[in-house]
């Protein structure tokens, strides 16, 4: 069998290093994995190296792992393993195992970096989810960042002080249950009934709504059509207390969203929408009613669905506008083509891209987690970034007062049995944004929207979510 070696520091292990460890034990052979110790790591250890050790022996593809304090050049002469793997981001660099490597023949292999899983991974996770649904709050998160319950639950309690505005594409989700009638004679196609029709507000539009349920007063900024979706729009946001400045433009539809579903399951989607930008002349009426907002606002979201409401023009001038009151900016842009760029949100506080989002904004697929987050971030000048990775959990990548530098951390998905994805990273970002405002470090407020989501998956369809709920989750 193949002898593969894995090297590095593995401070906290998170979907990034699972990809590349299960990649290379895919390779064939056994897999051994040399953690880096403190005084060779320096710098770049922020766990000691007891604790990195003790989380690699815990991974099922790993077949040996120790210690090691020489160069990677002398433990490869020592072991001479038959193949070393490192992360695709290395391929075009300088690589200096390749001069043990040549001396007897070994090779050197880059990962893909992409999500990938077995057929026995798929049907562990079948078997995982019949039996259980929730996971517990993840106590090592906590205990590494000096996290208490009663600290979260006292950041919870301070939601209700804040104010926030909210300013994006508006849509409706509207979901269709259908009865299945069977199989066309005509066309090989699924023939359905609809038996009911439930409407929600969506979009940006949920994001402040999330935001008025869990206590902030929120003005909201968007544009809608003059049409029935958009006048359901208006008597949701006027019962949620919420202020809403809804601009009307002339020819352009309120964005709608149609699920067809039968027995929980959505069947197809059809979406009415335009994607031009809104005109010049609506764009500055946004601009004058956001910038007196400002001056007594906690924080600015931009809900970006890229369906023409947020320019760029007009985001670079409210970017600038929040800047010079101080105020908190997040942002979040979802991609539903390669046209995506959530990076265009310059110097904001909070980006919270899924990981096909950052893979869209800069082009590629191939890198690893850990430089994908930080480009995004250098690209961004972003404060911080929550990379969204669905079933695999939130990679948090953050700034550390301490060490002055940046740092990632995994949270896993509490909720692995979700109902409805919608409206997932809606309530992250909100929950994350208000616990920020509240006094949250980012491990904390990362926390927090973990837990926001958590809940969300567990309805079907976007509705807001509330303090209480949160604090149910947290007392277990």
């Amino acid at each position: 069998m193949h002898k593969i070696l894995v090297t590095g520091h593995f401070n906290v292990i998170h979907p990034g290093h699972l990809r590349l460890l299960r990649f290379a034990k895919e390779l064939g052979g056994n897999l051994i994995v040399g953690v880096e110790s403190d005084e060779l790591a320096g710098s770049a250890a922020h766990v000691p190296v007891g604790l990195r050790l003790e989380n690699v022996k815990n991974i099922g593809y790993v077949s040996e792992s120790f210690i090691f304090d020489t160069s990677v050049n002398e433990l490869i002469r020592k072991l001479m393993p038959d193949i070393v793997v490192k992360g695709k981001e290395h391929e075009f660099r300088e690589n200096p195992e390749l001069y043990a490597l040549n001396e007897y023949g070994g090779k050197l292999i880059f990962s893909s970096g992409e999500a990938t899983f077995s057929s026995l991974d798929l049907i562990r996770k079948e078997i995982d989810l019949a039996s259980r649904q929730w996971e517990e709050i993840p106590k090592k998160y906590m205990e590494r960042h000096g996290i208490s319950v009663d600290h979260l639950k006292k950041l919870l309690s301070g939601f209700g002080s804040k104010k926030i505005i909210v300013i994006g594409d508006l849509i409706i989700d509207e979901y269709i249950t259908c009865q299945p009638l069977g199989m066309s004679r005509e066309d090989p196609v699924i023939v359905v009934t609809p038996i009911d029709t439930v409407n929600f507000v969506g979009g940006a539009g949920i994001v402040a709504l999330h935001a008025a349920n869990l206590g902030a007063k929120v003005d909201f900024i968007s544009v809608i059509g003059d049409d029935i979706s958009g006048n359901f729009a208006k008597r949701n946001l006027e019962h949620s207390k919420i202020t809403a400045y809804l601009q009307i433009e002339s020819g352009r539809p309120t964005t709608l969203k149609q699920r067809f579903r039968s027995s929980g399951k959505n069947l197809f989607r059809v979406s009415h929408l335009r994607q031009d930008s809104i005109s010049l002349e609506i764009q500055n009426k946004i601009i004058d009613i956001v910038k007196p907002l400002l001056k007594n606002a906690d924080a600015l979201i931009f809900s970006d669905f890229n369906y023409g409401v947020l320019p760029q023009g007009l985001v670079d001038e409210l970017i600038r506008e929040a800047n010079q009151c101080n105020v908190f900016i997040a942002a979040d842009s979802q991609s539903s083509s390669q046209m995506g760029d959530v990076t265009r949100f310059k110097g904001v506080n909070l980006l919270t891209p899924t990981e096909y989002e950052a893979r869209v904004s800069i082009k590629n697929n191939e890198i690893g987690l850990a430089v994908l987050v930080e480009t995004i971030r250098e690209r961004s000048q972003a404060k911080n970034i929550l990379l969204k990775m669905g079933e695999e959990g939130l990679l948090v990548h953050g700034f550390d007062g301490q060490d002055g530098k940046y740092i990632d951390d995994q949270l896993p998905a509490l909720n692995i049995n979700a109902k409805d994805v919608a409206g997932a990273g809606d309530s992250m970002l909100v929950a994350t944004t208000l616990a920020a405002i509240a006094g949250a470090n980012i491990w904390e407020a990362a926390l927090c929207g973990s837990i926001a989501a958590a809940i969300q998956v567990a309805k079907v369809g976007n509705m807001p979510i509330s303090v209480q709920e949160m604090i149910k989750v947290l007392e277990g």
